[in-house]
């Protein structure tokens, strides 16, 4: 059985009228527990995390400054959180989270984090609710200390894995692709090594048959010995903030077609969530169980 990092502290209080569904961390678990998608054994929970595995792909003086909420006003504002203890020590379990799903990935060949995909954290800075890039740090982690000499990150978030790019621009051991709107944030897009930007409106089929066309290339090419993907439920037609026509059904499509390359190529992988903003937060959550059912049904 895959297992699954979940953490109280992922549920951070934000205001009422905020735009992150935050709840969503803690209905997901209970709503898979409900339907008998997992078991209750198999979460865990992350601890702190070494401070040295985040060094390793952010720079110190800001990994200093947002531990000691000495971020300034204008930092803080893009970020999208109020600054306080409770939102770091959440950020540093998250990430914790996401380096030991990875580690049991690579005996069970695949493991979750119920939060995590903040691609939009670069090495100095944070934006759009993302302080610590947890797939970059776990990405690192493996090269440094496990026999995992090249990474493929698959990021299918509607946002455009910005941070994630930059992190790792140059990198060889870390491959970055991202496939996102073309018209949404970041608006100033990086450069990751593969970027496939997607009309406004492109419906499943679109989707499914660009992505069909690209990643099983991609993985030969590529040739990973780890896999992080990025399963963000924000390509929904009825995101807020997506301007992508997918379904629900397109969407498991989406995440059947990585997980069965993954192990059909007996490639261990990783998943974190990602974004998602659709207005009713039972659509979020029925398109996350999703990847989860797949998963189980494959692995």
């Amino acid at each position: 059985m895959f297992k699954i990092a979940f953490h109280p502290l992922y549920k951070h209080p934000v205001p009422d009228n905020h735009r992150f569904p935050m709840a969503k961390y803690e209905l997901l678990p209970q709503q898979l527990l409900y339907e008998g998608v997992v078991q209750k054994e198999q979460f865990f929970e992350p601890d702190f995390p070494d401070l040295k595995s985040i060094y390793a792909v952010h720079d110190k003086m800001y990994v200093t400054d947002f531990i000691n909420l000495n971020l300034d006003a204008r930092a803080a504002r893009k970020v999208g959180f109020v600054q306080n203890k409770q939102l770091v020590d959440r950020e540093l379990l998250l990430v914790q989270g996401t380096i030991d799903a990875a580690l049991m990935a690579l005996n069970d060949g695949v493991a979750f984090n119920i939060a995590g995909g903040t691609h939009h954290a670069f090495s100095d800075r944070g934006e759009a609710f993302c302080m610590l890039n947890d797939q970059a740090v776990a990405a690192r982690y493996l090269i440094d200390h496990h026999e995992i000499k090249q990474v493929l990150i698959i990021d299918l978030d509607v946002h455009q894995g910005n941070g994630t790019a930059e992190i790792f621009s140059g990198f060889q051991p870390v491959f970055t692709f991202s496939m996102h709107g073309k018209t949404n944030y970041p608006f100033k897009k990086e450069q990751s090594d593969l970027d496939i930007a997607l009309e406004d409106g492109t419906d499943d089929a679109t989707y499914l048959q660009i992505l069909n066309k690209v990643l099983p290339d991609l993985i030969e090419k590529i040739k990973p010995d780890f896999i992080f993907y990025q399963a963000g439920v924000d390509i929904l037609a009825s995101d807020k903030l997506g301007k992508i026509n997918c379904t629900i059904e397109g969407c498991k499509q989406r995440d059947a077609l990585v997980f069965s390359l993954c192990k059909k190529h007996n490639i261990p992988v990783q998943c974190s969530m990602g974004g998602g903003y659709s207005p009713h937060l039972s659509t979020i959550l029925q398109a996350h169980a999703h990847t989860y059912k797949v998963a189980k049904d494959l692995f």
